[in-house]
């Protein structure tokens, strides 16, 4: 354009590859900013800790530090950037519903510069968990999927033999944390559910949370 100076792409820093644009979504299109900030905030408000034990969770987990980990309804990375760090030769793929989530996880991970985490939009109805997973990890979300037999199903068919699914979702009873009591899933449900996939039940934490089951499967064949 005559009388305008381009600026040359420089190679050694590359364009912010805005992962919500490459599945076609519209960041600008994405809910107010303040609203989503409030979200985040309750997810990672401190005294989530003392309950939820992030690092115990992950550390449960007896991860080789190799492995490639989706992370199903990761929400604002509370468990993606804890699980990146622990898989420093492997990768973690955060997926979530809200586009809002996803852009909150990229933006983060750039200025971290947390390099082995990916965030990407994800469908309602399709796990969308890539062949190679290892681990599929999913802390509070299983009771929030409609169809979960169908959900699941198509889950355990993505995943390779050997890989695991853990899943942590909040005990039946009153607690001072958790959804309202209509919306869980017993152990019994939760056991069920992924056996029904054609998942065994591989371990199990009971002593580990307060407020949630923590259970493990693995696709045996």
């Amino acid at each position: 354009m005559s009388g305008q100076l381009v600026a040359a792409h420089d190679p050694a820093h590359p364009p912010i590859d805005c992962p919500l644009r490459k599945q076609g979504l519209d960041p600008a299109q994405l809910r107010p900013f303040d609203d989503t900030a409030k979200y985040i905030a309750f997810l990672e408000r401190p005294d989530r800790d003392a309950w939820q034990k992030p690092d115990a969770v992950v550390h449960a987990l007896r991860l080789t530090g190799k492995e490639i980990i989706v992370d199903i309804g990761a929400g604002s990375g509370y468990f993606s950037f804890r699980l990146a760090r622990a898989v420093p030769e492997g990768k973690v793929i955060a997926l979530d519903v809200e586009p809002e989530m996803i852009r909150h996880i990229h933006h983060k991970a750039m200025n971290e510069g947390v390099r082995n985490l990916h965030a990407a939009f994800a469908k309602p109805d399709d796990p969308g968990v890539p062949a190679e997973a290892d681990l599929v990890f999913m802390c509070d979300v299983l009771h929030h999927i409609q169809d979960r037999p169908a959900w699941l199903a198509r889950l355990a068919r993505q995943m390779h033999k050997g890989a695991r699914l853990a899943l942590v979702e909040f005990k039946e009873g009153k607690l001072p944390e958790g959804p309202p009591e209509a919306m869980k899933l017993s152990r019994a449900q939760v056991v069920t559910l992924a056996t029904g996939a054609g998942l065994a039940l591989d371990g199990e934490k009971p002593d580990l949370l307060p407020y949630q089951t923590f259970l493990v499967f693995r696709k045996a064949r």
